[in-house]
């Protein structure tokens, strides 16, 4: 298995629209295993055109329980399930994890005991366990190592970067913040961070297309991160390259790639990715396929 990034789904919050790209989400495969960082909504579609079987899950990392970040939990679950899926996942995430996955499986209720029966599949229900985290260590099985840490992402308390390790690699998920600091020293000389980012021009046409203009500015600006910002913590952490996701916005026609990497140089000078659905970020080691990144 090669060892890579994939960002299934690249733009920030829950709605999609004609054309545009899709929530977050991340595939993660490092070290023989396969991790999905975040369920937006598409992640299911966006792992199998990674090329990846359904049935490999292996581990499930929930940052937050915003619906962006959650909504597809249980149907990528469920769709493993009907691929296929016979060995035990686990699924990591914050406070209420747990809770939002026994509802997914009452309100399946009947077609996971129809299909127990009538295609002799084991239970979900005993295949996928939950576990729910706090700050520190969080996982520690054989080589890897994931530990989290709380951001600042208001009104919602329960948030949490995450950071890999295995085999002397590491990569870092900022989850969603706003500029936090602290951030830097858990990042610390990792060889990717992806951070959330924001362009404050487009912000202001994203607000100005909406009904909720006021409200909707006010909880941008004070619970997500500029991308001149993200570059600042990718600057003090040291790290060998900052990849840009969640992107707000991420749909708008008159924001390009350019108008990203202009913002971000303000104050990250290194090694640059500007997400898009299904881009591939290399972990190192073989040579890059087609249209690939490498770290």
């Amino acid at each position: 298995m090669s060892e890579r990034l994939v960002l299934l789904g690249s733009k920030g919050g829950p709605a999609v629209r004609p054309g545009g790209p899709w929530p977050s989400s991340s595939l993660l495969e490092i070290g023989g295993r396969v991790i999905v960082v975040d369920c937006g909504l598409g992640v299911t579609r966006a792992f199998t055109d990674a090329g990846v079987s359904l049935k490999a899950l292996d581990l499930v990392f929930i940052t937050h329980l915003h619906s962006d970040h959650v909504l597809e939990l249980g149907p990528l679950l469920h769709t493993a399930w009907t691929a296929g899926l016979a060995t035990p996942v686990a699924v990591y995430g914050p406070p209420g994890t747990g809770r939002h996955w026994q509802h997914f499986c009452q309100a399946m209720e009947f077609d996971i005991e129809i299909r127990i029966v009538d295609e002799g599949r084991p239970d979900i229900r005993e295949l996928v366990s939950v576990e729910e985290f706090d700050e520190g260590l969080v996982l520690e099985d054989g080589r890897l190592k994931v530990t989290a840490l709380r951001v600042d992402h208001p009104p919602v308390t329960d948030c949490f970067a995450l950071r890999f390790e295995h085999s002397g690699r590491s990569l870092v998920f900022s989850a969603d913040t706003a500029f936090f600091p602290p951030l830097a020293e858990f990042a610390r000389g990792a060889d990717i961070l992806v951070h959330e980012a924001m362009l404050e021009k487009g912000v202001e046409r994203l607000v100005a297309r909406t009904g909720n203009g006021a409200r909707l500015r006010e909880h941008l600006f004070a619970s997500h991160s500029l991308a001149e910002e993200a570059g600042r913590i990718a600057g003090d952490a040291g790290v060998k390259r900052l990849v840009l996701n969640h992107l707000i916005p991420a749909d708008d026609p008159a924001i390009g790639e350019a108008d990203w990497t202009a913002a971000v140089r303000k104050t990250w000078a290194g090694d640059l990715t500007i997400a898009r659905d299904g881009l591939v970020v290399g972990l190192g080691g073989a040579k890059a396929a087609s249209g690939e990144e490498t770290a």
